[in-house]
């Protein structure tokens, strides 16, 4: 009883440390970081001030509006938790959440200078805010494994496309997909039905985002 008592506490901290981490909201950025400072080729001969202004534009549309949008909702009252718990408290924060997306998404696709790697993402992130609101209607769909479909699915495009080898890359997010799937387990945040739709709904988004994103 004493050990039972003791391991408790550890599979929830883990699951909360991990869910926080890889928040929805945070992929799109490290996404983002990897293209800015870690591809050889994405942003390659750009200056330190213009990959800080492209890093900010990302975070601040993908991040910290939907982030302040979700805030000002529980503040207002209208969704009952900062976490979402409810089908009903995700409708708001997802649709507005997708406006701001496609907003990012459509200047990305619109400015020549950027690399085709970030526009695709974006406009996967973009759809999947759009599965997620339809989802949303049958099953509490789980946001966390749709946005590893989309790290996993971005990672094994490149890994398709590029020249460079990408395994390392592909095997990290994998293994992030992994642990995130398993911390939403431990505090039962979702079933594992909930998982699997939201992972494929992910890889999806990517698949689609692949042959429409580009001009």
């Amino acid at each position: 009883m004493t050990t039972d008592t003791a391991i408790k506490p550890l599979p929830r901290f883990f699951g909360e440390l991990v869910s926080v981490i890889f928040h929805p909201l945070f992929i799109p950025t490290y996404i983002t970081l990897f293209l800015l400072y870690i591809h050889p080729f994405a942003f390659m001969g750009e200056s330190s001030y213009y990959k800080l202004i492209k890093l900010v534009s990302i975070v601040v549309n993908t991040c910290f509006f939907p982030a302040v949008t979700t805030l000002l909702l529980k503040r207002l009252g209208f969704i009952s938790s900062i976490h979402l718990p409810t089908r009903q408290d995700r409708i708001i924060p997802i649709i507005a959440s997708m406006i701001f997306y496609f907003s990012i998404f459509y200047v990305a696709r619109n400015q020549v200078d950027n690399p085709p790697e970030l526009v695709i993402m974006l406009c996967a992130v973009f759809i999947s805010s759009i599965l997620a609101l339809t989802l949303n209607n049958f099953m509490k769909v789980s946001l966390h494994a749709m946005a590893m479909g989309v790290l996993v699915g971005f990672f094994a495009l490149l890994a398709w496309q590029s020249l460079i080898p990408m395994g390392m890359p592909l095997s990290v997010a994998v293994i992030i997909a992994g642990l995130t799937g398993t911390a939403r387990l431990l505090l039962n945040a979702h079933a594992p039905k909930e998982l699997a739709v939201g992972f494929f709904a992910g890889i999806f988004s990517l698949c689609i985002a692949s042959l429409v994103a580009l001009p």
